[in-house]
């Protein structure tokens, strides 16, 4: 049987409430207080309150079933499901054996030009590298490192911009982080010899 809100809304039982934390909880990224969590099942902060009281008993096994291998936390005035510490070991083994997945370095250049031109075309991102950019634009996309950010007004060509994915990955608040580019490019002087006035 699968809950749906009827027209007054959501049911208000512990049981309703928690089983709609959980699938709130399992894809926040960060922790989220009682209030956000009430707005995010529509649910009155008082039975948000106990539902969590009821999934942190279940979880820890208090409720007759097993204590699970997650725990759910209260961490900086907000709740999140974590890892139990007992298991700190097998995950830090667990993610050391997986491959990272890398970009390429084309991608890191069209990368690195998107995100210094931005907001920028397809077309303006090849010329710049001299290079067909297609594949590359499609992969940093699905990566979620660019995004569409409107279109050209003249060529009716789609803008890529980068995203707050990126800024992430990067340890950056924003993009006026980044470095500036000028100190790194050649000033085109090498090969001429001095002139002299």
């Amino acid at each position: 049987m699968t809950e749906e809100p009827t027209s007054e809304g959501w049911p208000q039982d512990v049981g309703s409430v928690a089983r709609r934390l959980e699938a709130i909880l399992l894809v926040v990224d960060e922790p989220h207080s009682l209030v956000s969590l009430a707005a995010a099942v529509s649910a009155p902060v008082p039975a948000v309150r106990k539902a969590v009281a009821a999934l942190v008993a279940d979880y820890d096994g208090e409720s007759g079933g097993p204590r699970r291998g997650f725990e759910l936390r209260e961490v900086g005035g907000g709740w999140r499901l974590y890892v139990r510490e007992d298991y700190d070991r097998l995950i830090s083994e667990f993610l050391g054996t997986q491959q990272p997945s890398r970009l390429s370095q084309a991608a890191l250049e069209t990368l690195a030009v998107i995100a210094y031109k931005q907001p920028v075309t397809r077309g303006q991102v090849a010329s710049i590298r001299a290079v067909n950019v297609d594949s590359v634009v499609r992969t940093l996309v699905g990566r979620g490192l660019i995004t569409e950010v409107g279109h050209d007004g003249e060529t009716g060509a789609i803008l890529y911009g980068t995203t707050e994915a990126l800024l992430g990955h990067l340890g950056i608040n924003s993009l006026d982080e980044l470095p500036h580019i000028s100190p790194l490019l050649d000033d085109g002087s090498a090969g001429f010899d001095e002139v002299t006035r």
